[in-house]
């Protein structure tokens, strides 16, 4: 059993992350200053005498004992980092700081969940870990791939200069069960206007892609991650099938049976015309790769955000 702190475990992947670490045995303390996390991501886990929950923001100082850190804490969603993007700026760097300066006074090894974003609009197709990426330092979505970009550096400083045992994992998007309703990515999006009935919005003509990872497989890549020794990263967890978004619309008005239209809206800016993970690497030194096939993962993923929408009009 290891006492693990989980940043951001109220959150979508957090809060599932808290779910299968005490499926294993271990003991988990959930950090999260409710933002974006939901107390009701995590209320059937209170009964669990291996569970807390801290209300604390990482900005500031935490002292706790533990052994793994996952450092997961950060709006992850454009609508939600860019609401503050000062905050953001500061969730990613000062947050990283604070965590790494704990896991080197208790020993503790930390895990960076970093993203796919850390490659920007990318020049290299499908992104391999040694890709630097193509970022634009000054844009509105600046705050979150810089910061995450800058914590990984700290990362690797902390590990070189401190010897702290780090880990860096580069997500790339994730789907399933608890994302918000107004979450404002492409899964959520169009599930909900098809649920609703309302009018499908695609960005750009539709043509650019992404890769979409079942939150039950990206999990179980992360607990792989933080097992294995010697082995720091980065390293990118995502699935590795892609799709354009115009065929995810016409495929969740399938699953959904519903009579929404496609509508087109011009392409916010630095939005990254392709988006998909190399996952050699991960399949070499976890044996990790995803395994749940997208039609049954947004099935799930439909199911739940059908209760979500009737909740939320009872």
């Amino acid at each position: 059993m290891k006492v693990c702190l989980v940043t951001g475990g109220a959150g979508f992947i957090g809060s599932h992350l808290c779910e299968a670490l005490l499926a294993k045995g271990h003991y988990v303390i959930c950090v999260d200053n409710f933002f974006t996390g939901r107390k009701k991501n995590i209320l059937h886990l209170l009964d669990n005498k291996n569970f807390e929950v801290i209300r604390h923001d990482i900005v500031d100082e935490l002292l706790v004992e533990c052994e793994w850190i996952f450092n997961f804490a950060c709006p992850a969603s454009p609508v939600h980092y860019q609401y503050n993007a000062i905050k953001t700026i500061k969730t990613n760097v000062l947050g990283a700081l604070n965590m790494l300066g704990l896991a080197k006074r208790v020993k503790a090894r930390i895990m960076q969940a970093s993203t796919s974003e850390v490659y920007g609009d990318p020049t290299v197709h499908p992104q391999k870990e040694d890709y630097w990426g193509y970022v634009n330092p000054i844009g509105i979505r600046s705050c979150y791939d810089e910061g995450k970009r800058v914590a990984e550096t700290l990362f690797m400083d902390y590990h070189r200069q401190n010897k702290v045992d780090i880990k860096i994992i580069r997500i790339f998007n994730t789907y399933g069960p608890r994302m918000l309703l107004n979450d404002g990515r492409v899964v959520s999006n169009f599930i909900v206007q098809a649920l609703k009935g309302e009018d499908i919005t695609v960005y750009g003509d539709g043509t650019q892609t992404r890769s979409f990872c079942y939150i039950d497989d990206l999990v179980g890549g992360v607990i792989k991650m933080m097992e294995v020794d010697n082995f720091t990263g980065p390293v990118n967890l995502g699935n590795p099938e892609e799709y354009r978004i115009i065929d995810l619309a016409r495929m969740i008005i399938e699953l959904t049976n519903s009579k929404s239209k496609i509508i087109h809206k011009p392409l916010p800016s630095d939005d990254p015309k392709q988006r998909r993970p190399d996952i050699t690497l991960a399949k070499e030194k976890l044996g990790w790769e995803p395994k749940v096939k997208i039609r049954e993962g947004l099935l799930k993923t439909i199911e739940y955000f059908e209760k979500e929408i009737k909740n939320q009009s009872a």
